[in-house]
């Protein structure tokens, strides 16, 4: 049987990350972000529930994120699901979470000041990982579009 484990979320921090490193000298980073669902109900009313999602990465990825990130930064992250189990020491019982092991992350929104990359008003550019924008059209757009420069 086929299976595919895949997940694609686009939050904000909910903490600052850390980096700390294991006896072989990998880093890891644990961090949290909030992702906000927005629905109407049958009567018309606005509703807004947030979810709080745990994200561990793990390499470069984990010293990029401790680096650049903090908390309140909107982020978009691609992973996958891990259940992690272990014996609570306190009760003896048994606990299990499900997290996220994200894979790939993407810093959105402008650099921030105070962040060691300058910000220059290219919120598409720079370290922030953010896929650039097409230039905007000086030429509106409109009926008489015959005039195309080109």
């Amino acid at each position: 049987m086929a299976s595919f484990n895949k997940v694609i979320l686009l939050g904000n921090l909910t903490r600052d990350p850390e980096v700390r490193y294991t006896p072989k000298g990998s880093a890891v980073t644990d961090l949290g972000i909030a992702v906000n669902r927005q629905y109407t109900l049958e009567n018309g009313e606005k509703r807004e529930e947030v979810t709080f999602v745990d994200v561990t990465f793990w390499g470069r990825t984990a010293e990029v994120a401790g680096e650049y990130l903090k908390k309140g930064r909107p982020i978009f992250i691609e992973g996958r699901l891990q259940l992690d189990t272990w014996d609570d020491k306190q009760s003896g019982q048994k606990r299990s979470k499900l997290k996220v092991i994200g894979e790939t992350m993407q810093m959105l929104g402008g650099a921030r000041s105070g962040g060691s990359s300058p910000d220059n008003g290219d919120e598409g550019g720079g370290r922030t990982g953010k896929p650039s924008a097409p230039p905007k059209s000086t030429v509106p757009a409109g009926p008489d579009d015959d005039e195309i420069p080109f």
